[in-house]
């Protein structure tokens, strides 16, 4: 249960990022709007989270993820660039989260 929460977590921060580049600086309401609930939203079931899972981990896995996505989804959907660096960043910051669980996640 304490990874679907921090899923959701990981999901409603990436939905509030994704807002925020349609925001245009805070100056377009609906997506203002949906950043301001994506981020609350991330930040109740990111406490909920850390109620069972050590901060460290939990961190780790939503920032990690979070900005995965987020690169993703800026490369495939906003025409941002996807270069060897960038993808091999992506991947290096995946193994660590990777090798962070490995060394005794709670």
């Amino acid at each position: 249960m304490v990874y679907l929460m921090l899923g959701g977590a990981i999901f409603a921060e990436v939905l509030g990022t994704t807002a925020m580049k349609y925001s245009d600086g805070f100056s377009r309401l609906w997506p203002s709007l949906g950043t301001a609930t994506g981020y609350l939203i991330a930040f109740l079931l990111l406490a909920q989270t850390l109620k069972t899972m050590s901060v460290g981990t939990a961190y780790a896995i939503w920032s990690a993820a979070g900005t995965a996505a987020i690169a993703a989804i800026g490369m495939v959907f906003l025409g941002e660039s996807a270069n060897a660096a960038k993808l091999i960043g992506l991947a290096l910051v995946i193994a660590g989260v990777v090798v962070l669980n490995l060394g005794g996640a709670h």
